[in-house]
């Protein structure tokens, strides 16, 4: 099931935060609030629910087409890593920016993430304020230094 969290803005900034972790979920939703991040989120708890939603099939049929994607990698039914790989392939979905934004600072997940195309890969911490300063600096850089295609 998906969750929107809408919060008003003078633009709304859709992001696709892809956690099967309620705990994750929960930190990353106070993170955005302490940030002050004004945006849409949508949470999709596996990759199946992911990439219905990116595909705007089925249920999700009304999705909007999200500005990010923070995806984790350790998920059931279909990983993080078959996700990014999906997006990425997709003509109609690979200009979306993915972050990936995990618990794992594996060498060979970094790698294997960069390999398939990551926008960029950022190991979360465990601690609120840490994590806070990290979305922060994530809004900023995505939404006020990047320029990102038109949909």
């Amino acid at each position: 099931m998906i969750d929107t969290l809408p919060i008003s803005s003078a633009r709304l900034i859709d992001i696709l935060l892809v956690e099967d972790d309620e705990g994750d979920i929960l930190l990353t939703k106070k993170a955005l609030t302490n940030g002050k991040i004004f945006n849409g989120m949508h949470i999709a708890r596996d990759g199946v629910e992911a990439m219905g939603f990116l595909k705007q099939t089925g249920k999700f049929t009304d999705a909007p087409r999200p500005d990010l994607v923070l995806l984790d990698l350790n998920m059931p039914r279909k990983d993080g890593r078959e996700v990014l790989a999906d997006i990425k392939q997709d003509p109609e979905l690979c200009s979306i920016p993915v972050v990936v934004l995990t618990t794992s600072d594996s060498d060979i997940d970094v790698a294997n993430m960069y390999a398939l195309q990551a926008n960029c890969y950022v190991s979360k911490p465990v601690d609120l304020e840490k994590f806070t300063k990290i979305v922060k600096e994530i809004k900023h850089f995505w939404f006020s230094v990047v320029k990102l295609p038109p949909e």
